[in-house]
C-alpha cells in the first residue's frame, strides 16, 4: 500500500540531489555574489524584487537601526556572553529579546499607528489629517515623536527622507508623518523632533511591507548591531566591569512590608 504524503509548496528555498532553488532563482548561479543581502530580506519577505531605490531605502533603514551603542540590548548581549561564551546563539537572542515598546518597538509602533490613518483617509491635506490626528491623540503618545537624545532634531529622520525624495519614494506614511512634526507644535504647545525609528517605520510602510513585520526588520537591523557588539566584546570587554559594578555595590535592605 502506497502512502500519498502531502505536498509543502514554498516560493522560498527548496534542495534537490543537484539544485537549491530560492525566490524560484538557482541559489548558487543567480543569486550568490549577484544580489546583495538587503535586496534579498526585502525579497524574501515580499516575494518581489525590489528596484535599486527600494533597496536603497530600505538599507539605509537597516542602517539607521543597526546599532545604537551600549543599550540595553547590547548590555545583556555582552552579559550573556560573559556568562555562557560558548553559546554565541543565546547571546545574540538575549539581545533581541530585549526588542520592545522602548528599543526598537517604535518602528512597529510608528507603522502600524500612521497605517491606521492613512487607510482610512486618503486625502492629501496632509497637514489637516496631521493636525485632527495629533488633537484625537489627546495626552496619549504618539510613536516616533520625540527622543530622549536628539532633542534638537535625529540626523537619522532628515537623511531618510532625503534619501526617499531622491527615489521618488515619500508615500502617504512618510506624509503623514512629516505633517505631524509640523503641525503638534499647535497641539501640545512644544515641538518634539521625529525620531529615526518612528521615521523607519513609515518608510517600510511606505514599501509595502507587512505591518506585522515591521519590527522583525528592526531585529534583523539590530543583528548585525549585536554581532558587533559581540566582537569588541572580544577586543574589548566591558561586560565583567559592568557586572562587578552593580556585584560589588549591592545592598542588603529589609523587604518592603505592606
Amino acid at each position: 500500500m502506497t502512502v500519498e504524503r502531502p505536498v509543502y509548496e514554498t516560493a522560498l528555498g527548496a534542495s534537490t540531489p543537484d539544485t537549491i532553488t530560492l525566490l524560484g532563482k538557482d541559489l548558487a548561479r543567480d543569486v550568490m555574489g549577484t544580489v546583495g543581502f538587503g535586496e534579498l530580506a526585502f525579497w524574501l519577505a515580499t516575494q518581489r524584487r525590489p528596484s535599486p531605490g527600494e533597496t536603497r531605502l530600505f538599507e539605509a533603514v537597516l542602517a539607521a537601526l543597526a546599532d545604537h551603542g551600549f543599550t540595553p540590548t547590547a548590555i545583556v548581549s555582552r552579559l550573556t556572553f560573559l556568562s555562557a561564551p560558548d553559546s554565541v546563539q543565546g547571546a545574540l537572542a538575549a539581545g533581541l529579546l530585549g526588542g520592545g515598546s522602548r528599543f526598537l518597538g517604535v518602528t512597529e509602533d510608528a507603522g502600524r499607528f500612521l497605517n491606521a490613518v492613512v487607510r482610512d483617509n486618503p486625502s492629501q491635506d496632509w497637514d489637516a489629517l496631521a493636525l485632527e490626528t495629533v488633537q484625537a491623540q489627546g495626552k496619549a503618545r504618539i510613536p516616533g515623536l520625540g527622543h530622549h537624545v536628539h532633542k534638537n532634531g535625529d540626523p537619522r529622520t532628515a537623511r531618510l527622507y532625503e534619501i526617499a525624495e531622491e527615489e521618488g519614494l515619500v508615500g502617504p506614511h512618510l506624509s503623514l508623518f512629516a505633517a505631524i512634526g509640523r503641525v503638534h507644535p499647535q497641539v501640545l504647545g512644544k515641538t518634539l523632533p521625529l525620531n529615526g525609528a518612528g521615521t523607519c517605520g513609515a518608510v517600510l510602510a511606505d514599501l509595502g511591507l507587512p505591518l506585522e513585520l515591521l519590527r522583525g526588520f528592526a531585529l534583523l537591523a539590530r543583528t548585525a548591531g549585536l554581532i558587533g557588539q559581540l566582537a569588541e566584546e572580544l577586543r574589548n570587554p566591558v561586560a565583567n566591569e559592568i557586572f562587578l559594578s552593580v556585584d560589588e555595590n549591592t545592598r542588603s535592605v529589609a523587604p518592603v512590608e505592606e
